[in-house]
């Protein structure tokens, strides 16, 4: 990624976040907030923020999981440990938090496994394949949550209730090609060219053969991930189950915050689903970290939730720990990766 699109992605980000502040704390009583937030309890605080860091943690752990399940596979690989994995999981998250519809995670993710010596292949399926997890989860919760809370779900999220329509729609076109392109790659091939063309004719794109060269490598990416699925359904089946307790860590989350300001008369299921909810609607939004979006759906789907001057310290804390305490520890992993460990290997490798 060049300098001038890095700087411009942080900008557009930091932009957002301070719009997103500016709109929440407009014209509020901050003692107030300040208040409430001191009331809550650090024994509910401290299981939040655990979930957090596992919510993180657990995309390493699938990661260092399929990388071991390949190793065993061959001779002569050595996989990276649970500990460096943990660090792939944090710097993906750092960049797919600052960056549009989290686009930018996984590149340098890959980037930072080529570099410690994890095959290109090996290390290309097992991104695919946590990705496709995480995106398979994603839908069938959605569908779930559709067909048997339908009315409960359209009263909470009232005129939310369309953009979680289309959070999940867009989801489930997205599994679609995946599939798609695990399943008929010729096909999406034609298809992707077929589009190609369409933009450059209509000038919106500008011939170019380094996109032909990505089309095909993104294609081959996919194929490489449904052969090694198909010989190996148990680690499959793994990354699914370690998927699904990841993304419901994020909704429980929500539910510790509730206990720790002490509230009552919403049931833990309830305040699940809703914040599932939430992150379905978002999950697909070209905006970095799903900020301001995110922050106005949950005021209006849990103000009968967190009652009376609840509302907001409780999206404060919320938020800030599912994302911006994530990413700041994410931060400080890819500062202390580019200016510790990246000069300590350059230091080596110019001695040698």
């Amino acid at each position: 990624m060049s300098l001038k699109k890095r700087v411009f992605q942080i900008a557009l980000f930091l932009v957002i976040m301070l719009l997103t502040f500016y709109a929440l704390f407009s014209g509020r009583d901050l003692s107030e907030i300040g208040r409430a937030l001191m009331s809550m309890s650090p024994w509910y605080l401290i299981p939040a923020i655990a979930l957090a860091v596992f919510f993180v943690c657990a995309e390493g752990f699938m990661i260092w999981y399929l990388l071991r399940s390949m190793k065993a596979q061959k001779t002569g690989c050595k996989p990276s440990s649970l500990l460096r994995c943990f660090q792939y999981s944090f710097i993906g998250f750092f960049y797919s938090g600052i960056t549009p519809s989290a686009t930018g995670g996984q590149p340098v993710q890959l980037y930072y496994m080529n570099k410690d010596g994890n095959r290109g292949s090996d290390s290309t399926v097992v991104l695919m394949t946590v990705a496709v997890a995480y995106k398979f989860v994603l839908v069938v919760l959605g569908l779930g949550i559709l067909l048997f809370w339908l009315h409960p779900l359209r009263q909470e999220l009232g005129n939310y209730f369309p953009l979680y329509i289309l959070g999940l729609f867009l989801n489930i076109i997205l599994v679609i090609l995946i599939l798609g392109v695990m399943l008929f790659p010729k096909v999406i091939l034609k298809l992707a060219l077929l589009f190609e063309g369409l933009f450059i004719r209509l000038k919106i794109w500008k011939p170019s053969e380094k996109r032909e060269e990505k089309i095909n490598g993104f294609i081959d990416s996919y194929q490489q991930a449904v052969t090694w699925l198909k010989d190996h359904r148990g680690s499959l089946l793994v990354v699914i189950f370690v998927t699904f307790l990841q993304r419901c860590s994020v909704f429980v989350l929500t539910y510790m915050v509730y206990l720790g300001f002490g509230l009552h008369g919403s049931g833990a299921m309830k305040v699940i689903l809703l914040q599932a909810a939430v992150y379905i609607a978002v999950d697909m939004l070209p905006l970095p970290g799903a900020q301001g979006i995110t922050e106005l759906m949950y005021q209006a789907v849990f103000v009968h939730v967190f009652t009376g001057t609840y509302l907001i310290p409780s999206m404060l804390v919320s938020r800030g720990i599912n994302f911006y305490f994530l990413l700041i520890v994410s931060l400080a992993v890819v500062l202390i990766n580019r200016f510790v460990f990246d000069r300590r290997k350059e230091a080596k490798a110019v001695r040698a």
